[in-house]
C-alpha cells in the first residue's frame, strides 16, 4: 500500500457527491417527466372532458332541434287536422242548415195546409153544429109543449138529457077526441142524428095512427108499430129495418080519475104509501121483432090522490159511474126515485140531475135519458 488512504478518501468522496448529483439529475429529471406526463395526461383529460362536453352539447343541440322540429310537425298536423275538423263541421252545418231550412219550408207547408185544413173543419164544424142545432129546434117542434104538459098534468117534471144536442128519446102528448090526455115516453133505436131521425118517424106514425082513430093505447102503438115497419122495409138492408122504439103509452082519464097503458120494454112506476107499484113492460118492442106478430094488450089503473106515477127510458139506469165504473142498474134507481117521492116536483128534478152528476163524473153520457114525474092531487 502507498498510505494514499486520504486521496483515495476524497475520491470516494467525490464519487460519492458525484453519485448523488447523478442521482438528482436522474431523479430530477424522472420527476419533471412525471409532471410533464402528469400535465399531459389532464391537459388530455381536460381536452378530453371538454370534446365530450362539446359534442354532449352538440347532440343536446341536435336533440332540441329535432324534438323542436317534431313540435312543429305536430302543431302542424294538429292545425291541419283542426282544420279538416272545422271544415267537416262546417260542412255539416252547411249540410244541416239546408236541410233543416227544407224542413222548415216543408213544416211551413204542413202548417199552411194544416190552417187551412183547420179552417175547413170549422167551417164544416159550424155547418154541421148549425145544422144540428135547427135540427134540435125541429125536433122540440115534435116534443110535448110546456104549454100542454102544464095545462093537463099540472104537477109534473121531465128530466130530459140528450146525449147529444138532439136525441132518440122524446116525450110526447095530445088530447084524443073523447078528451082524454095521452104520453107517451118512448127510446128510439141509437141517439144523436140517427136517433132524432127515428124519433120523429116514431111520432109521426103515432100522430098517423090517431089521426085513423086509433084511441086505445095497444091500438095505437099496434098500428104505429105496422106504419115503422112497412116506411123501413126497404131501408136497404136484409132485414127490412129492425128500427123502432122501446116505449110506454098513457091515456088519462081525469074525470073517472084513472089511466089506461101500453108498456113496451119500458116500464111504468106509480108510488103510492111508500111503496113502488110496478107496471111491468111487454118484452117486445114497436117495431119489427121476433114478436111483432103478437098485437100489445093493454092495462087500466086507477089513480088515487097523492100517487106520483113515473115513466122512464133506460139511459140513466145504463149510465157508467160511480167508485167501480159499473152502470146505475134499475133497481137503484127506481129506490132513489121512491127515496124522493115525497119532495115537490121541481125538488125531484134537482135531485135527478145532482145524482146524475155525481154518478158519472167526468165520464161521458152513455145513452139519452128521459124520465116523468107527475103528481096526482
Amino acid at each position: 500500500y502507498q498510505n494514499k488512504y486520504k486521496l483515495a478518501l476524497n475520491y470516494y468522496e467525490e464519487f460519492i457527491l458525484m453519485r448523488d448529483s447523478i442521482l438528482n439529475i436522474e431523479n430530477t429529471k424522472s420527476i419533471l417527466q412525471s409532471y410533464y406526463k402528469y400535465e399531459y395526461e389532464k391537459q388530455a383529460l381536460a381536452d378530453s372532458i371538454k370534446n365530450v362536453e362539446s359534442i354532449k352539447l352538440k347532440d343536446t343541440q341536435i336533440l332540441a332541434q329535432n324534438i323542436e322540429n317534431q313540435k312543429q310537425k305536430q302543431q302542424k298536423y294538429f292545425l291541419f287536422g283542426g282544420l279538416s275538423v272545422v271544415l267537416v263541421f262546417l260542412g255539416l252545418l252547411y249540410n244541416r242548415f239546408n236541410i233543416i231550412k227544407k224542413q222548415k219550408s216543408i213544416i211551413q207547408l204542413h202548417k199552411e195546409k194544416l190552417e187551412h185544413t183547420h179552417q175547413l173543419l170549422e167551417l164544416h164544424h159550424k155547418e154541421i153544429t148549425d145544422s144540428i142545432n135547427y135540427a134540435e129546434r125541429i125536433q122540440r117542434s115534435f116534443l110535448a109543449t110546456n104549454e100542454l104538459l102544464t095545462t093537463y098534468l099540472k104537477d109534473y117534471f121531465v128530466f130530459f138529457k140528450p146525449k147529444d144536442v138532439v136525441s132518440g128519446d122524446f116525450y110526447w102528448a095530445n088530447v084524443l077526441n073523447d078528451g082524454r090526455f095521452v104520453l107517451v115516453t118512448a127510446d128510439s133505436t141509437g141517439h144523436g142524428v140517427p136517433g132524432a131521425i127515428m124519433s120523429i118517424l116514431n111520432i109521426t106514425s103515432i100522430e098517423k095512427a090517431i089521426d085513423e082513430g086509433y084511441s086505445e093505447p095497444a091500438d095505437i102503438f099496434n098500428q104505429t108499430r105496422k106504419t115503422i115497419i112497412t116506411r123501413l122495409k126497404n131501408d136497404g138492408t136484409k132485414e127490412g129495418g129492425k128500427d123502432g122504439m122501446d116505449a110506454s103509452i098513457i091515456c088519462f082519464d081525469f074525470n073517472s080519475n084513472s089511466f089506461s097503458y101500453t108498456a113496451a120494454q119500458n116500464p111504468i112506476w106509480i108510488v103510492r104509501n111508500n111503496e113502488v107499484i110496478q107496471i111491468k113492460p111487454e118484452k117486445m118492442p114497436v117495431g119489427k121483432h121476433d114478436k111483432d106478430s103478437i098485437p100489445f094488450t093493454q092495462g087500466h089503473f086507477q089513480m088515487e090522490k097523492g100517487d106520483k106515477i113515473y115513466t122512464i127510458t133506460d139511459g140513466f139506469q145504463d149510465q157508467f159511474g160511480g167508485e167501480r165504473n159499473k152502470k146505475f142498474m134499475i133497481k137503484n134507481l127506481r129506490n132513489f126515485i121512491l127515496s124522493i117521492s115525497s119532495l115537490p116536483m121541481p125538488v125531484q128534478y134537482q135531485k135527478l140531475d145532482e145524482l146524475l152528476k155525481s154518478w158519472k163524473g167526468k165520464l161521458e153520457q152513455v145513452d139519452d135519458i128521459c124520465i116523468i114525474g107527475i103528481s096526482i092531487n
